[in-house]
């Protein structure tokens, strides 16, 4: 799935939007000092342009068609935005057809369930949800879209199972599935992760590891989680994305892109295009 010639076109793969009066954020609560403000593209759109980034994939962080919608107008008034990734009830009976409704904006990429949250971690690959929840499956792949997968190591194996009833369905696993950096924890997260890059349709985003590690953070407690992402997805399925704003809680947008060029420094040009631009282009569809 990697490009043969650079785009030359960067993009921020992961990055979210919010309005706090719309009340539909249950995770967002006032404690949160840093997070708890209106997000919106006049805020990041500058950081973009001082950096060189593009474009970016708008990630929903709502579960509800309200917040998708939303953020689908965004994209219709924001150049910087080049695709969304929405919420949908995929065990509704409506999930096909609000699939293929907000298939029609041509900024719609794919949907995100949120399965972190989710009160059964084995949601994803249990039995008594296939129909309905295939039905809706069937529907992302006549639109070519993506499934987005906010997932904990210990989802890993549901996802594995998933991905394979799956196999034409374009997955991507967002913030490298979160491995317990701060901790220093390596197993059962890297032999999940080896046996899901096996996976073809699997690809993986390299956002949100600063929030795992933690305000302590450095370039040298990230690296060997992120060299066993690329020893084992390659190149050519790892997506750069920034998390913003949610990664402001222990660092800020020029210090990820700067750590992110780091870790990344011994590729060659077209592998850091890659995982800088061209793997979201291809993977969302996004024809830049």
């Amino acid at each position: 799935m990697n490009s043969t010639t650079s785009t030359s076109v960067r993009i921020d793969a992961h990055q979210h939007y919010w309005t706090i009066q719309r009340s539909d954020y249950g995770w967002l609560k006032p404690e949160m000092t840093l997070l708890y403000q209106d997000f919106q593209p006049r805020d990041l759109e500058p950081l973009l342009a001082r950096h060189g980034i593009a474009k970016t994939i708008v990630i929903q962080a709502a579960p509800s068609i309200e917040e998708t919608e939303y953020l689908l107008d965004l994209a219709t008034q924001h150049a910087s935005i080049a695709g969304v990734i929405g919420w949908v009830d995929m065990l509704s009976s409506k999930a096909p057809e609000t699939i293929a409704r907000l298939a029609q904006h041509p900024k719609f990429r794919g949907i995100r369930p949120m399965l972190q949250d989710l009160p059964q971690d084995h949601w994803i690959s249990a039995g008594k949800h296939q129909a309905p929840f295939d039905a809706a499956v069937e529907q992302l792949l006549e639109h070519d879209l993506v499934f987005e997968a906010l997932v904990y190591t210990r989802h890993l194996d549901y996802l594995h199972v998933f991905a394979q009833r799956h196999p034409k369905l374009r997955i991507i696993i967002d913030h490298g599935a979160k491995p317990e950096i701060a901790s220093a924890t390596w197993t059962p997260w890297a032999d999940k992760i080896a046996v899901l890059a096996k996976l073809p349709n699997v690809a993986r985003k390299l956002s949100g590891l600063i929030t795992e590690a933690g305000p302590r953070w450095s370039v040298d407690s990230l690296r060997p989680y992120v060299n066993h992402l690329m020893r084992h997805f390659g190149t050519n399925r790892l997506i750069w994305g920034s998390d913003w704003p949610i990664l402001t809680t222990d660092t800020i947008y020029p210090k990820w892109l700067s750590a992110s060029e780091m870790l990344l420094k011994d590729l060659n040009e077209l592998e850091r295009d890659a995982v800088f631009g061209d793997n979201a282009n291809l993977f969302y569809r996004l024809n830049l």
